[in-house]
């Protein structure tokens, strides 16, 4: 069903029930289930919490406990839902199309009369409802066609902790890793990032605004939320400047950090902003006050020299107390990083509740253990980045860009991950269009694969749309895996929520990849 007003239509409905919560593993659903959780605990609702990877987990978690089930809510996507007529028509019309009129006893020229009128009537009706389904087909073939997403869920459980006044400074924290994940992810537009951001604003300036009176600060472990134009640079508050600069994607796609050109204009732009190389060598915590206090327009100052004219961005930190401080991104990545460690001892159960825990600001040394995650794992994207770009792995296909992981490569059982493999693959894009001079190569779409089984043979295979200014981040991957698959009986298992991400049998790729290729021509 179809859900406008979120407390009349949801959560009043629930409230006096047991409830049933399917959980998918993004950054963006354990900040929504995280809100959702306080206000049960708030309102004494009991609640079983079920994680889902995929929509077999669903399935099957759905057909368990089916006998208990009476309301299932699916958040889709705000953005552009058909309207109720355009996709159905009552039953009541179609029926008025088919009745006749039945004889009358009336004089034989006003039947004919009248029968003539019915049959330009019902001509008429059947021309309308033609029209209507030709239309019909287009608004579902332009609905389906793409995937794409609205506005993040935690915002939406943050909007209806609001409207029942029992939003918290912890539950709008949660709301701004939710937006955060899906900027970080690419999943929005710059523009929406930015509204969504000024919304967010006004509720910060709410819940936060009494810290900037010294009569009435809070006491030193209390959570404190500002807004920031902090600097574009992963994890640089828990890293050196060094280590964050070669491994952010902004930076060392601009720099072309894979070739000895990029390494020397990371030098020349750190000999630019005056800093010693030991100072950025060093962890960030440890760097001279003196130096830090200008750090950040130092930085954007000297990247606009170097063509960076989007250095900082608008963002959100949490304070705990003195001592912890974090960027929202930098949640965001310590989260996702938890949800796909590579450990093989755990499950993927152990995984989703280890990132679950990591919200709480009880668990500190979590979010510590996943930020360490988080450096592994950037550093292992951006080696592999290198290696693609250097051995001209990313090849042209016609329509689309295709690039392969083979057996071996270091950290590739790191890449089988969906979200993991997401993220390469974008920062792969936008590392290939800075680095090529092919103008026709700059507009297209990426294919990315990687090894998921070798005792099934599998790969996973992702769909990132083109890497342009004006992307509206619609991607058309889903559908058309789905058509190629079904063209040549590929082996393919879409389980994944995000429809662009699919299995198949390593023996099926070349025939999957020609029907694309076609496909997309």
């Amino acid at each position: 069903m179809f859900v406008s007003d979120f407390r009349k239509e949801f959560y009043e409905l629930v409230q006096s029930q047991r409830v049933l919560l399917f959980v998918a593993s993004d950054v963006d659903a354990l900040c929504a289930c995280k809100i959702l959780q306080a206000l049960f605990q708030c309102d004494h609702v009991q609640y079983t919490l079920v994680p889902v990877s995929g929509w077999q987990e669903l399935e099957t978690a759905f057909l368990e406990h089916k006998e208990q089930i009476k309301l299932l809510i699916k958040q889709d996507d705000d953005l552009e839902v058909p309207a109720y007529d355009d996709i159905f028509r009552d039953e009541e019309e179609e029926d008025e199309e088919h009745s006749g009129n039945d004889s009358d006893g009336s004089e034989p020229s006003e039947k004919r009369t009248r029968l003539e009128e019915e049959i330009v009537q019902q001509t008429m009706k059947r021309r309308q409802r033609r029209e209507w389904e030709a239309r019909r087909r287009d608004i579902l073939f332009d609905y389906e066609q793409y995937e794409y997403h609205g506005t993040s869920s935690a915002m939406v459980m943050f909007d209806l902790a609001w409207m029942m006044s029992k939003d918290l400074n912890d539950m709008l924290w949660w709301a701004i890793v939710g937006l955060t994940d899906q900027w970080v992810q690419d999943k929005i537009t710059q523009m929406k990032y930015v509204t969504d951001v000024g919304i967010l604003q006004r509720h910060v300036s709410r819940h936060n605004h009494r810290n900037e009176d010294e009569e009435n600060t809070l006491s030193v472990d209390c959570t404190r939320i500002s807004f920031e134009y902090d600097l574009r640079l992963v994890l640089y508050q828990h890293w050196s400047l060094h280590d964050s600069l070669c491994n952010t994607s902004y930076t060392a796609a601009r720099f072309k950090l894979w070739s000895v050109h990029g390494q020397k204009r990371l030098q020349e732009f750190l000999a630019d902003m005056g800093l010693p190389l030991k100072q950025v060598k060093q962890k960030f915590q440890s760097m001279d006050i003196s130096l830090k206090e200008n750090l950040r327009e130092m930085i954007e100052e000297s990247a606009n020299k170097f063509g960076m004219k989007d250095m900082r961005v608008q963002t959100f930190s949490i304070h705990f107390g003195f001592k912890h401080k974090f960027l929202a991104s930098d949640v965001v990545f310590a989260t996702m990083s938890l949800m796909e460690s590579p450990e093989k001892d755990s499950s993927g159960t152990d995984h989703f509740i280890q990132a679950l825990d990591s919200l709480s600001r009880s668990n500190l040394d979590k979010l510590y253990l996943g930020l360490e995650l988080a450096k592994k794992q950037l550093r292992a994207i951006q080696q592999t980045i290198a290696s693609c770009l250097c051995t001209n792995l990313v090849i042209s296909q016609g329509p689309f860009l295709y690039c392969s992981l083979m057996e071996g490569t270091p950290d590739v059982m790191l890449f089988s991950k969906p979200a993991s493999l997401s993220l390469l693959s974008k920062h792969l894009l936008k590392s290939f269009v800075c680095s090529t001079k092919n103008r026709r190569c700059k507009l297209l779409p990426l294919v990315m694969a990687a090894p998921l089984s070798t005792e099934q043979g599998t790969v996973t295979v992702v769909g990132i749309p083109p890497e342009t200014d004006g992307s509206d981040r619609k991607n058309f991957f889903g559908r058309a895996f789905e058509k190629a698959a079904e063209s040549t009986s590929s082996r393919t298992l879409h389980n994944h929520f995000d429809l662009s991400v699919i299995e198949l049998k390593a023996e099926d790729r070349s025939k999957f990849l020609d029907a694309l290729v076609s496909l997309l021509s």
